[in-house]
């Protein structure tokens, strides 16, 4: 056989199946081939001659270590479905009518240097499912059936397998990483491709899922190797059936030059995944690499590289912005600050807005800069993460002209938005954050009486920085089951640092309570609660404000981790009138009304608020201005809601 000199790999692959099967045909027995097949083992020379690359057959015999004969049983049965003559043979050796088939007892009959091994469950023709054997006729007389997958791969063409498809999927080479995560996966993939040794599993686990799936592909691009991609959540719980994910996934981690990164969110699915990955370390030569990915690391009998992979800090961030940002850089600088310091995203998702951004209108930066910093905040808080169902999002509408405090107070709110306006220059530009991770964030403690306006000057705070507000549910973080209360705590705050939200603890003495004496398991995992919340708030990096009616029943470690402690005091007579003057908004109908009388009612804010709304309504449903009577009628309203009513003199002169 002459095959042009110009053939491409496909074609010569071709070819020189051909030659072999006409080898085996000689082997079989047909009549019209030369003694011994003399010719055929010619052509077979001739066509290896223009094979520039191995032959799919042969580079698959040597990565899986067949002997020659189990090479040439893989090649019977690939001829049964490829080669006509080959399938007459076949059926022409038996007695059976049911079509033709090789068996194992004409391969140890015909082929060259036979041995029984070959077809035991240990040998990797059956254990890596190279061939299907049904056993119910005996195994000599049992068909052999090749495996799909791979006889198209010994055809020339080399895809993932069909049934591994639904479940596993190819990840790209990764785009913009933060420096510190390129250069741990660069390192990393260095030592293990100077190793000498079948590289165990690498596990990274931290808050970065998307910079973990860059760094495992990194890795992989290191070692040559294409990553993809299993979620711990589809590996069966069976034995059996997790054996022969096992044997699909090591069989195409070789055929395919493979890594698999195996990615888990869910502590209950960390037994079922540390049994797979011990499945896949008894691995074959050339069977890949196996990454997994999670917040923590899972739990391993065998020996294996970790990596920790978090979400950049602001210093980062910000440079991550600069580089994705590029020509835009230096009208926006201002807003990339505001922006780094705010939010904890990943360069993925910055290189992803960044696109966006260029892609909707890329003059629209120099055009209009203060429309740009807006569009990039809220692209930065809608950025995929959402808040559980935990917390509910509050639209602060409020402004510093209506929050009506003593002057010291109003110092200390206004010393709150400074430390986040200024966050990224102190601790990162000026080197605070580098002497310790703990202590970042901005927890502060509001406390006073109910209707002080605690909770209204969170509001005012989120306003006045543009940040998402969210005030926490505790009857839904709490939990009596042990361990769930950390589990919808860590959940919050994980939520919350990528939205750059402000967490609002209302009411937060329920939760954060003081650690009593440990009398039982319940006192025991009840300090663990507050324990974590302690560590949390300090690891915090956004702004986290705790409300309270009663300062004293907080736990008293927490007043260390708090930045700021304010006091909300009973508004005296002065406060009273100016928020009686600022309640009202601008397009209310108002008579003539007297401050000054309506200050002396011995109320806070809160409440001044719902008599004036209550007040607003019954001027609605008469027609008329809001006049003092039905402020008077609306605060006995009010009063009844609380089983206090005011006395005659402290309305006296209203109306």
């Amino acid at each position: 056989m002459n095959a042009p000199r110009d053939l491409d790999w496909v074609s010569a692959n071709q070819q020189l199946l051909v030659a072999e099967f006409a080898r085996l045909r000689a082997l079989l027995g047909e009549t019209d081939c030369e003694p011994k097949g003399t010719q055929a083992n010619d052509e077979l020379a001739t066509a290896r001659q223009h094979m520039f690359a191995p032959a799919a057959i042969d580079h698959l015999a040597s990565l899986f270590g067949l002997s020659p004969f189990e090479r040439d049983v893989l090649l019977l049965c690939a001829g049964v479905e490829m080669d006509a003559r080959i399938a007459a043979h076949c059926a022409q050796a038996r007695t059976q009518p049911q079509g033709p088939w090789a068996s194992f007892g004409l391969a140890l009959a015909v082929l060259n240097d036979p041995h029984w091994s070959a077809l035991t469950p240990q040998a990797p023709l059956r254990r890596l499912r190279l061939v299907e054997l049904d056993e119910s006729a005996g195994l000599t007389r049992a068909r052999l059936r090749i495996d799909e997958r791979v006889l198209h791969y010994i055809g020339g063409l080399n895809q993932l397998d069909p049934r591994l498809q639904a479940m596993i999927e190819p990840i790209d080479k990764p785009g913009m990483m933060s420096p510190a995560h390129r250069a741990a996966a660069e390192d990393l993939g260095a030592r293990l491709a100077c190793s000498s040794t079948q590289p165990g599993p690498v596990l990274l686990s931290g808050d970065d899922a998307l910079g973990q799936q860059d760094v495992a592909a990194t890795i992989a691009h290191r070692l040559g190797m294409r990553l993809f991609r299993l979620h711990a959540a589809e590996i069966p719980s069976a034995a059996h059936e997790q054996a022969a994910l096992a044997s699909l996934w090591l069989r195409e981690a070789a055929l395919l030059g493979g890594a698999l990164l195996i990615t888990h969110d869910d502590g209950d699915a960390l037994p079922a995944l540390s049994r797979f990955i011990a499945r896949l370390d008894d691995c074959v030569p050339g069977a890949g690499l196996t990454l997994t990915a999670g917040r923590v690391f899972p739990n391993l009998e065998v020996a294996a590289e970790r990596l920790q992979v978090n979400r950049p800090d602001a210093g980062e961030q910000r440079q991550l912005w600069q580089q994705a940002l590029g020509p835009h850089t230096t009208v926006l600088d201002g807003t990339i600050t505001s922006l780094a310091g705010q939010y904890r995203l990943g360069a993925r998702r910055i290189a992803q807005i960044a696109r966006d951004i260029a892609h909707g209108d890329s003059d629209r930066a120099a055009s209009d800069p203060d429309a740009n910093a807006r569009w990039l905040h809220r692209a930065c808080h809608f950025n995929g993460a959402e808040m559980p169902d935990l917390a509910q999002r509050i639209i602060p509408h409020g402004d510093w002209t209506q929050l009506i405090l003593p002057a010291a107070q109003r110092q200390t709110l206004e010393q709150i938005a400074i430390h986040a306006k200024h966050r990224l220059t102190v601790l990162h530009d000026w080197g605070f954050a580098s002497q310790s991770a703990r202590g970042l964030g901005i927890a502060s403690l509001f406390w006073g009486d109910s209707g002080t306006g605690k909770s209204f000057a969170a509001e005012v705070l989120a306003h006045s920085l543009g940040l998402a507000l969210y005030r926490i549910d505790l009857s839904a973080v709490v939990s009596k089951y042990i361990g769930e209360t950390e589990k919808n705590l860590r959940r919050l705050f994980d939520a919350a640092e990528s939205l750059g939200a402000v967490l609002l603890f209302d009411e937060a003495d329920a939760l954060f309570g003081k650690r009593s004496e440990v009398r039982d398991s319940h006192d025991r995992y009840a300090n663990i609660e507050v324990s974590y919340l302690l560590q949390r708030m300090e690891a915090y990096c956004g702004i986290a404000i705790l409300t309270t009616n009663h300062k004293a029943a907080l736990d008293t470690a927490f007043a260390r981790r708090l930045r700021f402690i304010v006091h909300f005091p009973f508004p005296d007579t002065a406060q009273r009138e100016a928020i009686w003057r600022t309640t009202f908004p601008a397009g209310v109908p108002l008579g003539q009304l007297d401050y000054t009388r309506l200050a002396n009612l011995a109320v806070p804010g809160g409440t001044i608020r719902n008599i004036a709304l209550t007040a607003a309504f019954l001027a609605a449903e008469a027609g008329a201005p809001i006049s003092m009577a039905q402020l008077r009628h609306a605060a006995h309203l009010e009063a009844a809601k609380r089983d206090k009513p005011f006395s005659d003199a402290e309305t006296r002169g209203w109306a």
